[in-house]
């Protein structure tokens, strides 16, 4: 066996591992998660899981927007293995990590003001008492987080997904049995923060003591700098049109709909989304490591793209087809008739899932060095989510508007088209090959709807 087959075996056989360890780890994930869901809600109030999600929503909103694609950067470049480059990210990341807990003290500073002024609604979270002080406690998580050592984002870069995912499952893990302890001592929203704490602190310690690679030392390099800067300013802007693009669905409606319609629409977003990401993390997690090694070592990337492109366009095409088929019939069996009509909502939403594939496109676009074009393909389905969700809306209602929803998602497909052919990466035929994926789902979604129909009254 020639030597270049060789290592595109072992290329082969590392994606293979690190999809089997992020499928695992992502299911293992949820089942630690629901334990300590279904633990925690048996000890405190519901008010407190109130409370603390919106604080860790503020911490999710301003990591996400001054993001500069530290992880892209180490993962793309080919200075990544680079002590110094290594060094330097990591001296930006702890100075990033200060900046979001200052900025988040801000915020929940502004919040206690606007609340002691009266211009927060009273009874509503924001007017709760504790608000202010879980944000600007659980902000400490972002400097724990900024000190943590770029040996796990060297792991993403090689591939090797088994420790870094033993490492999140001991974080939760840890987390969980910090809550359980705090909590049998004093049942308050403290323990909820105390968690995330202890799970961040326990991630950051494990990624210096537990993970292979290159320790971390204060060292700077100018040129590092200005190549992570250089890279990251369109991952900078593509974070915050991505967030603005993934949230504005639920905002937009929020002030369209009552707030019951609402929580139905958000039932049935969270068993769409329960497919997309899985895909999705499997594309950003095993999918741009691989293609950035590609790319680095000047092979044939196109070849690549489309063995990783036939396996996410088959799992995403035929969950569209089946969740279309059977999004009705799933909602009817899990739910209570209150929650039915998020049934078709689901089967429309489904059809979103057909752009999924596009998502490889745009990490073959960051693997190139090309971070730019991420920011209009994000910017793009964000423009057509404003404008045609409220036009949706204002002519067909709920349905019209859930069709804006889906064309957003949509327009990720021509315009990820139009880029990927200036680069070449374009095979008509190959695309093609994978369409009848949906009609199988289709068949699989319309059996279980038969099934399900004769099991319920």
């Amino acid at each position: 066996m020639s030597e270049i087959s060789r290592e595109q075996l072992s290329l082969k056989r590392r994606v293979v591992e690190a999809g089997l360890w992020t499928i695992g780890g992502y299911a293992l994930g949820q089942l630690v998660r629901l334990a300590s869901n279904l633990l925690m809600t048996r000890l405190l109030l519901p008010e407190m899981f109130g409370v603390v999600t919106l604080a860790y929503l503020v911490m999710t909103g301003l990591t996400l927007l001054s993001d500069v694609g530290l992880v892209q950067n180490i993962v793309q470049s080919e200075r990544g293995g680079d002590p110094r480059f290594l060094n330097t990210a990591w001296i930006l990341q702890i100075v990033r990590g200060i900046l979001l807990w200052i900025a988040a003290v801000g915020v929940a500073a502004l919040i206690a003001a606007a609340d002691y002024l009266g211009l927060v609604p009273a009874g509503t979270v924001y007017a709760d008492s504790r608000l202010p002080y879980v944000i600007a406690i659980l902000a400490s998580t972002a400097v724990f987080t900024g000190l943590r050592s770029t040996k796990f984002y060297e792991a993403y870069r090689d591939l090797a997904f088994g420790r870094v995912t033993l490492l999140g499952i001991a974080g939760q893990a840890a987390g969980l049995v910090c809550m359980l302890a705090w909590a049998s001592v004093d049942r308050s929203i403290w323990a909820l923060v105390a968690g995330g704490i202890c799970s961040t602190v326990t991630q950051t310690i494990l990624s210096h003591a537990w993970l292979g690679g290159t320790p971390n030392r204060w060292e700077w390099d100018r040129s590092a700098s200005a190549e992570i800067f250089r890279f990251g300013r369109w991952i900078f802007a593509s974070s915050i049109l991505g967030f603005l693009a993934s949230n504005a669905d639920r905002l937009l409606l929020g002030s369209m709909v009552d707030a019951t319609v609402l929580g139905i629409y958000v039932i049935a977003f969270l068993l769409f989304s329960s497919v997309e990401q899985i895909l999705a993390r499997i594309i950003q997690s095993v999918g741009f490591p691989a293609l950035s090694e590609i790319v680095r070592e000047r092979k044939g990337l196109k070849a690549v793209y489309y063995r990783l492109h036939t396996v996410i366009a088959g799992s995403s095409y035929a969950s569209a087809g089946f969740l279309m088929m059977s999004g009705q019939a799933l909602v009817d069996i899990l739910y209570d008739r209150r929650y039915a009509q998020a049934g078709w909502m689901l089967e429309a939403l489904a059809i979103g899932l057909v752009s999924v594939p596009s998502q490889i496109a745009v990490q073959c676009y960051m693997a190139l060095g090309a971070s730019g074009l991420t920011a209009i393909v994000a910017g793009v389905r964000l423009l057509v989510l404003l404008i045609l969700l409220p036009v949706g809306f204002n002519y067909w209602g709920l349905p019209g508007a859930l069709a804006g929803i889906v064309l957003s998602y949509l327009s990720a497909v021509p315009t990820t088209i139009l880029i990927s052919r200036r680069y070449d990466l374009l095979d008509a035929r190959k695309e093609l090959s994978v369409l009848p994926a949906i009609l199988l789902g289709m068949l699989a979604g319309k059996l279980l709807t038969l099934a399900i129909g004769s099991l319920l009254p």
